[in-house]
């Protein structure tokens, strides 16, 4: 018996054009989009309809190569406003069928729509009272009996050269529900704002990649004199709004820090003086980060150390900004979206 794993006696690299094979793949794979995308109508329409009046969630399900493709489905759904899970078929059969509720509405993909493992746990998500959107290739199958919205999504055939591997067939499935997705971002009036409350990493992402000088705080800093009295320090603290009061010398070098914390430690020891030069209370050489540091250095620093407020000196040492842990994080005066 030849063994398909074997590698092949005669090297075969040069026997073909691959680039103009390759070629030939992504026609057949376009070939099958402008297929799917001529045939869609009014059982689309009430497809979209079904899944943006939805009450519970939309469960997606498929098995094999259409459960990748529900997988992904799930969660753009889920991460552009409709709440979705993936329902694998099997481990519906085996009690995750208890998650359904009559409210929900399943999606359920096959190419060939004879699925067994699929079509044998249908039945009984009908029985709980969910809506059945089919998605399948075969409008005569029997997945598509069962449903009571069909959407079609068979392809002329597939891209490889057996017309056998899902290729073309799970590309128009992924671009279907990619095309229901988009559909009801725009029925649900689904903007900017709610896409970044549902991202938040990506956009903590991005700004862990920024440089402080583009976050920190450079107006209204609350800054005094070392040698002003502890009382002057203690009104710009409680006027600065940060929980922080740095120090900076007559060039407006940096020169220490005074907290809250370190309030309440004075206060506690009985060493809490008013009149008393601050001098005498301020943490000297405090830490501090430069402007042209990034983001992600600074949390790094101030998760390590507990550092709420990092004061930002340029190569003179002289201060020329202030960030708070809030800043960083997009929870301070910089927001994830206004």
């Amino acid at each position: 018996m030849k063994d398909p794993f074997q590698n092949p006696s005669q090297d075969r690299s040069t026997d073909r054009d691959w680039a103009e094979l390759a070629k030939e793949v992504l026609d057949t794979e376009i070939e099958g989009l402008a297929a799917v995308r001529d045939r869609i109508d009014g059982q689309f329409s009430q497809a979209l309809a079904l899944l943006a009046q939805c009450q519970g969630r939309v469960v997606v399900t498929g098995l094999g190569k259409s459960g990748l493709v529900g997988r992904k489905l799930a969660a753009t759904f889920s991460s552009t406003g409709t709440p979705s899970f993936f329902l694998h078929p099997v481990e519906g059969a085996h009690g995750d069928l208890g998650m359904i509720r009559s409210e929900d509405v399943i999606l359920a993909i096959s190419n060939s729509g004879e699925t067994d493992e699929l079509n044998a746990i249908l039945p009984t998500l009908r029985s709980l009272g969910a809506s059945l959107i089919a998605m399948t290739g075969r409008q005569d199958s029997s997945m598509a009996s069962l449903a009571d919205v069909v959407i079609n999504a068979s392809v002329p055939r597939e891209a490889c050269g057996l017309n056998l591997a899902p290729t073309a067939s799970t590309t128009a499935a992924l671009a279907l529900g990619d095309a229901l997705a988009v559909c009801l971002m725009e029925w649900k009036a689904f903007d900017e704002k709610d896409f970044l409350r549902f991202h938040p990493g990506g956009t903590l992402g991005r700004r862990l990649s920024l440089c402080v000088s583009s976050l920190m705080q450079t107006q209204d800093l609350p800054v005094a004199s070392e040698s002003e009295p502890l009382a002057r320090a203690l009104a710009v603290l409680n006027q600065g709004g940060l929980g922080t009061v740095a120090f900076t010398d007559e060039e407006g070098r940096l020169t220490g820090i005074l907290t809250d914390g370190d309030v309440r430690r004075l206060v506690v020891s009985g060493g809490l003086d008013p009149k008393a030069p601050a001098s005498e209370s301020m943490t000297r050489s405090p830490r501090f980060a430069a402007p042209d540091q990034s983001v992600a250095q600074l949390l790094d620093i101030m998760e390590a150390k507990a550092i709420t407020v990092l004061p930002i000196v340029d190569q003179d040492g002289k201060l020329v900004g202030l960030v708070h842990l809030h800043d960083l994080l997009g929870k301070g005066r910089f927001k994830f979206s206004e």
